[in-house]
């Protein structure tokens, strides 16, 4: 895994072999931050990175400015990983917190600009709507905000309402909604 872009373009990322981390390739990484910079100001962005795991989107929104990050996982590992790497770094705007993300999700009251969910592929169709549904019912996202679901290909999300574009990258999915 690397960053690819921002003051920290080309830095590897080594999580331990032993954390409980499927990442996000760094196509789908790629292609989703070519359409992110062309809507959002990332200078400007809050941005919520649920199922954190080793750290790689957090990272990257970091590298590319983001206003703040907050990343989200329940793993120890994860969270402490992420963490040293943040303050290796320098990334004084990426906050680290463990938790569950359905308690995080019910019970923040922040708002954020881009939402990005990474469950783990053991996640079940009622897990991945119920999720959709409590960060939209919730009012996470602030008015022109988008949640970013990455999921595989065999979970369907198309006939939630609020979704308005997808993106298939091999078995990967990213499908996007909007208030």
């Amino acid at each position: 895994m690397r960053i690819i872009s921002g003051s920290k373009k080309g830095h590897i990322i080594r999580p331990p072999k032993n954390l409980p981390i499927r990442p996000t390739t760094d196509l789908s990484k790629e292609s989703l931050f070519n359409i992110l910079v062309n809507r959002f100001d990332m200078e400007d962005c809050n941005v919520l990175d649920l199922f954190s795991g080793g750290g790689s989107v957090s990272l990257e929104f970091a590298s590319r400015g983001a206003k703040s990050v907050t990343s989200i996982d329940k793993h120890p590992g994860c969270t402490g990983f992420l963490k040293s790497e943040a303050a290796k770094l320098g990334f004084e705007q990426l906050q680290v917190i463990r938790a569950d993300v359905f308690h995080f999700i019910r019970n923040t009251g922040d708002k954020f600009d881009i939402i990005f969910c990474d469950p783990p592929y053991a996640f079940s169709q009622a897990q991945y709507e119920e999720m959709i549904r409590t960060i939209l019912d919730n009012q996470l996202l602030k008015k022109d905000g988008w949640c970013i679901v990455e999921h595989h290909s065999v979970t369907k999300l198309d006939h939630i309402s609020e979704r308005f574009d997808s993106r298939a990258y091999g078995q990967n999915i990213l499908s996007f909604f909007h208030p």
